[in-house]
């Protein structure tokens, strides 16, 4: 069965998205987004007044809501390791399941410049600092100082996303893999925070 036309914004938005992990932001073109999505080339500006600047806009902020959603998800599970794993099985995932083609739509977007749609490296920007004060949370959560809960937030996700830049050009999971040793710097981290060191001598 055919989708119904009122999915079509839907479905673009969520073609945006996809085409932003395979391609980049310069080459996600309304055109490209309309073959990939299959809706009607007149609801474009009826449904993104603002053209493809809205469009991928859009896109960027579904890709973050869906990962925002997993971190969390974690975060009311209250494990950090097992939701840092989780965040490199999705990549790996992802990477081998499309042929080492998708990366980070977010990614994309920020390392563009986009001069005539400053709107969206802010958008890139908001969809970091989500993910890192999640993880921040999640981290003082669990006895690690804020400071010290930060920069271990913005460490992981540097790394992923780097890993995930270099699979993409090695078409292979080792940088991922490598990078997956973070877990067991937080094994270390969380180990050693200073609420459990006082309990112990208590």
């Amino acid at each position: 069965m055919s989708p119904r036309k009122s999915d079509s914004r839907a479905r673009m938005v969520l073609g945006a998205a996809a085409l932003l992990r395979e391609y980049g932001a310069s080459a996600t073109s309304v055109d490209r987004v309309l073959a990939h999505s299959g809706a009607p080339r007149g609801s474009v500006y009826h449904h993104f007044p603002g053209g493809r600047a809205q469009l991928i806009d859009e896109a960027v902020a579904l890709a973050g809501e869906f990962i925002a959603g997993l971190i969390d998800a974690a975060v009311r599970a209250g494990d950090p390791l097992a939701a840092i794993d989780a965040f490199f099985a999705l990549w790996r995932h992802r990477l081998v399941d499309s042929g080492f083609r998708a990366g980070c739509p977010i990614v994309a977007v920020a390392v563009e410049t986009n001069d005539e749609a400053p709107q969206l490296a802010r958008s890139a920007a908001a969809v970091f600092a989500r993910r890192r004060e999640a993880l921040a949370v999640l981290f003082v959560r669990h006895g690690l100082p804020e400071e010290r809960g930060r920069l271990l937030a913005v460490f992981v996700i540097a790394a992923v996303e780097g890993a995930v830049i270099m699979c993409r050009a090695d078409r292979s999971t080792a940088p991922l893999d490598a990078a997956a040793e973070i877990h067991d710097l937080l094994v270390h981290a969380l180990r050693d925070r200073p609420d459990r060191g006082h309990a112990q001598r208590s």
